[in-house]
């Protein structure tokens, strides 16, 4: 008897996974879409370095982008705020729309779309100037405001940034003058301090030690509350952490996106699941 009712268990278990896996993955069709890509190509001069991608981004979650180094994560998620027309050489050809507008448009206002989507690169880059004003630099160029307004929105943004209590006595202080982690968090606050629809995160724990990429990554899971967060990052255990749905990418290509439980524990395919167990990347 002791048999028969380890064996029933044994069965169902798999069964209440795969249903587990079906919820999730009807969950990404109910979502709405805070990105919508579609047949995304990239070039960097004659070379093309994303091949039609096409993902839809779920609005307020953490999206992960894993895959080996020079797969293409970076170029894709640079391609949403056009960051990449700094460079003449380099080219997108496709749809990218965020909230239903396609910002490859020439129509489309770089200044407006910049606002709309924070970056945080993989190196903190505070602006050589004190805390208070690298905060300040994005709220007085977006917004008209009293010296008491910006004040209340930098300290907010610094609070939300789970920075302020470290900082509010050194406000005038140089940003450089901070530690690593903490330069990335105020980059972090800098960015939502003018308040974002997305927030696009490039390796932002690559430059710094463990104790502080701890503290990334609680921000991050506050941070779904308000906002959708793209996560590019080589640390698959990061990924499994913090992030709601993943995508795999491999040689300009989006080989497989899904929730991240399932991609991380039954993904469809062979070459996903390759990569995630180690047999290459």
């Amino acid at each position: 008897m002791m048999m028969a009712t380890e064996e029933r268990v044994f069965v169902q278990a798999p069964s209440e996974v795969a249903k587990q896996h079906a919820r999730e993955i009807e969950d990404v069709f109910r979502l709405p879409a805070k990105v919508t890509v579609r047949n995304l190509n990239f070039y960097y001069g004659g070379q093309q370095a994303l091949f039609d991608n096409s993902i839809d981004i779920p609005a307020l979650r953490v999206t992960a982008i894993i895959g080996p180094s020079g797969c293409g994560k970076s170029t894709h998620i640079r391609v949403y705020n056009r960051i990449f027309e700094l460079y003449r050489s380099h080219r997108a050809e496709g749809i990218v729309e965020i909230d239903g507008e396609n910002i490859l448009s020439p129509t489309t206002d770089l200044l407006k779309l910049r606002k709309k989507v924070g970056m945080i690169f993989q190196r903190p880059t505070p602006f050589p100037m004190s805390i208070f004003d690298n905060i300040a630099y994005g709220v007085r160029l977006h917004y008209r405001g009293s010296r008491s307004e910006i004040t209340d929105r930098v300290e907010d943004a610094l609070k939300r940034g789970a920075l302020w209590d470290e900082v509010k006595e050194k406000l005038c202080e140089p940003a450089t003058a901070l530690s690593g982690g903490q330069q990335q968090r105020l980059c972090i606050a800098r960015a939502i301090a003018v308040e974002p629809k997305l927030i696009l995160m490039d390796e932002p724990c690559s430059a710094i030690d463990p104790v502080a990429t701890s503290k990334i990554e609680d921000l991050i899971e506050t941070l779904r509350d308000s906002y959708t967060v793209v996560l590019v990052t080589h640390n698959m255990q990061q990924a499994a952490r913090v992030s709601d749905f993943t995508a795999f990418f491999y040689k300009g290509h989006i080989v497989e996106f899904g929730p991240t439980t399932k991609i991380f524990t039954n993904p469809d395919n062979e070459q996903t699941e390759d990569y995630i167990t180690g047999r290459f990347g």
